[in-house]
């Protein structure tokens, strides 16, 4: 059984920086890929994604260039580094496996999530 557990949200300032970590368990990232998605007022959309096999990643474009996803060696952990955090990234962030690679956001397994909120 596949489980995802978040940790790392929190309450920043806009353009400060967070760190969310990943931990899957019943998975295995050398076949599969891990990334993030999040709920906020405008319901729910794919954050970031990490193809396992190949190391490939795929963000979303609001977030391009300022999320960094990787994956800790050799562990079924991923970490969404947050830089220049903006009030429209405020959400809940779920850990989540992909039912299509990285090529679709198509969302299969996800943890329960963590609230990151940005705001002066």
């Amino acid at each position: 059984q596949v489980q995802l557990v978040e940790s790392g949200g929190g309450l920043v300032q806009p353009g400060e920086s967070l760190e969310l970590s990943c931990t899957a368990s019943g998975f295995d990232l050398d076949y599969y890929s891990l990334g993030w998605f999040r709920r906020g007022p405008m319901g729910r959309e794919g954050v970031a994604c990490l193809h396992g096999p190949s190391g490939s990643r795929r963000y979303t474009d609001p977030v391009r260039g300022r999320f960094t996803i990787s994956r800790e060696r050799g562990k079924n952990t991923v970490h969404l580094r947050m830089t220049n955090l903006k009030a429209d990234d405020t959400a809940t962030y779920h850990c989540t496996t992909f039912t299509e690679g990285c090529s679709q956001w198509a969302f299969d397994y996800w943890g329960r999530g963590t609230q990151v909120r940005v705001a002066s």
